[in-house]
């Protein structure tokens, strides 16, 4: 109770012990009602229990409703013997208390806990007006009315608010999936991309010292250059994304700057440690402000296609990067990375050397846009791969 009060805001603390100061007020109150002080001592004390069973932590939950409720029921049958009685009211405060336990308990606890939990508040809510001097027809039906109505609605109240509960705890778990997901896309997208550039460069390198080629300290000091740019852009991918996973309220730090311009750098990094690439950029599309989530599909379909042209395609001799306005479909852009090598690209349903995320990602990130992907052979020479995405995906998906 203490942590879930000081998790609260200082307006909120405030607020909340003085409505508790308040009840605490009113059943007082409530008790100098009755005509003995000893009952009005118990009174208090009664209501004092039923209020701090609605606050306990969840562990003794059990334990202060079975002593708030025995404390009520018996209070209640020894007034009823007792030749004085309070005129007023029985313990309002106190009889809010026990309906709200009822609420509590269903709330919170499993059916059958809950119904042993509820039965004795419900027992003791219902006892509560027999406190009162006189037996009339409105005493009779305030009991009806608790027993009938005002039980039956608490309960209702705490399935309610149960559902409730649980709908909240799915979608923050959806919420975290897709998070989950996100992350897992990126990493993918930013540290794959160049950790396949270092193991590629690096390989290269070892193959040309096993072929007894010789190279100029010129030569390996620009191959060396080039795997430390690499390793580089790893590391603050990695950096930017623990960033993003420490501050959640802070802007994604990965998101392609520079619009669909920044495939230009992408695809002269490619071309400095592989076969050449040609980006062509349809004239429409370089001046023309795209959303980001569009920018950034487009941004990593290129980059995985070329990931995997570098991972796969053995002994390709060029690569055509085309990202342009789809034909006959103005509002809808292609983008397609072609490659003319011997070796397979996954397709986005299989799994390359086991895992396949790459392009499993993307048919995710790209059909949550209402647009679709496709990796292809190109008629036994070479692969495609082809995204069809809306250029608004706000009324694509409407």
């Amino acid at each position: 109770m203490i942590s879930a009060l000081r998790a609260r805001s200082g307006t909120q603390q405030a607020l909340l012990c003085l409505v508790g100061a308040a009840l605490v007020v009113l059943v007082v109150l409530e008790g100098l009602n009755a005509p003995y002080l000893p009952v009005a001592a118990a009174t208090a004390a009664s209501g004092v229990l039923c209020l701090a069973a609605l606050v306990v932590p969840e562990r003794l939950f059990a334990r202060q409703v079975a002593l708030a409720t025995a404390a009520s029921c018996t209070l209640t049958v020894v007034e009823t013997q007792l030749p004085h009685r309070p005129e007023n009211t029985p313990g309002m405060v106190e009889l809010c208390a026990l309906l709200l336990l009822i609420t509590r308990a269903v709330r919170r606890h499993r059916p059958l806990k809950a119904v042993a939990l509820a039965a004795g508040p419900a027992l003791a809510a219902v006892l509560l007006p027999l406190r009162i001097a006189e037996w009339d027809h409105h005493l009779k039906d305030l009991i009806t009315l608790i027993a009938v109505v005002a039980v039956p609605f608490m309960v209702v109240l705490g399935w309610c608010l149960r559902l409730w509960d649980t709908l909240r705890e799915r979608e923050r778990e959806a919420v975290r999936q897709a998070q989950r997901l996100e992350h897992a896309r990126e990493l993918h997208d930013f540290v794959a991309h160049h950790v396949t550039a270092i193991v590629t460069r690096t390989k290269a390198a070892r193959f040309a010292a096993a072929a007894g080629h010789s190279q100029s300290p010129e030569d390996l000091d620009r191959m060396l250059a080039q795997i430390e740019r690499a390793g580089s852009q790893a590391m603050g991918s990695m950096r930017a994304m623990v960033s993003d996973l420490r501050d959640t309220t802070a802007p994604a730090a990965t998101l392609p700057a520079g619009g669909l311009g920044g495939l230009r750098d992408l695809t002269r990094e490619f071309s400095a440690a592989g076969p050449p690439a040609a980006l062509t950029l349809d004239p429409q599309l370089a001046d023309r402000r795209l959303p980001p989530e569009t920018t950034t599909a487009v941004h990593r379909v290129v980059q995985e296609a070329l990931t995997n042209v570098r991972k796969h395609a053995a002994g390709a001799s060029r690569v055509e990067v085309r990202v342009a306005v789809r034909p006959g479909a103005p509002d809808r852009l292609e983008a397609s990375v072609t490659d003319d090598g011997r070796g397979g690209t996954p397709t986005a349903g299989e799994r390359a050397d086991g895992r396949g995320y790459g392009l499993i990602g993307l048919a995710e990130r790209v059909e949550r846009l209402g647009g679709r992907i496709t990796a292809e052979s190109q008629d036994g020479s070479g692969w495609r791969v082809l995204a069809v995405l809306p250029l608004d995906p706000d009324s694509s998906s409407g």
